[in-house]
């Protein structure tokens, strides 16, 4: 099983990918951008504010693909449940807000189809609701991602994932307490 985690930067996700990893250890953990260097190149073009965002895709594009070869598929031919913080979803909603003003139509078309062709889709994704507000203020407001007016964008590209595949997301309330957040998580990992 491929089980995804999902939110704006600062809902609490990586939080809850950690406290999953010390109750399921024989699960295999990992998140994208990736350690690699593929995901190197990523977090380079993330502190560039001038970074074009088309390329930006592209990097991220091709961060996605190493890690479904390497680490994703294998694990999932082993029968291991994977859990990743940050799939093909966080792509298409921050991406497509990225592009929102670019040539592109739909950009949120665009990266879905982009990827519909190699991607492996999530069994389940957990995605963390919060507030553009909220999740900026939370994360620090450190890069170009993390600002309020862009999140809001994002958190609307998400709405759209959401809408076009409701059984696959668990919604999480994000706004509460990081224990009534872990306390749903692990309640929706044990329904899953």
């Amino acid at each position: 099983m491929l089980l995804t985690l999902e939110g704006l930067d600062g809902s609490g996700k990586t939080t809850a990918w950690r406290a999953l990893r010390d109750r399921y250890p024989s699960a295999v953990f990992t998140r994208e951008p990736t350690d690699s260097w593929y995901g190197d190149a990523v977090y380079r073009s993330v502190d560039d504010e001038d970074a074009d965002p088309l390329a930006e895709l592209f990097l991220y594009t091709a961060d996605h693909a190493d890690h479904l070869s390497r680490v994703v598929r294998p694990a999932l031919e082993d029968g291991s449940l994977v859990v990743s913080d940050r799939y093909s979803d966080s792509r298409i909603a921050y991406q497509a807000a990225t592009l929102a003003d670019s040539p592109i139509d739909d950009p949120f078309d665009y990266i879905h189809d982009l990827h519909e062709p190699f991607s492996r889709a999530p069994d389940a994704t957990l995605y963390f609701d919060i507030d553009p507000e909220t999740a900026a203020e939370r994360s620090g407001e450190t890069n170009k991602f993390e600002r309020a007016d862009y999140l809001r964008t994002v958190r609307e590209q998400y709405e759209r994932l959401i809408e076009a595949e409701p059984d696959r997301f668990v919604r999480i309330d994000a706004t509460r307490t990081r224990e009534a957040v872990l306390d749903d998580v692990f309640d929706a990992v044990e329904r899953l």
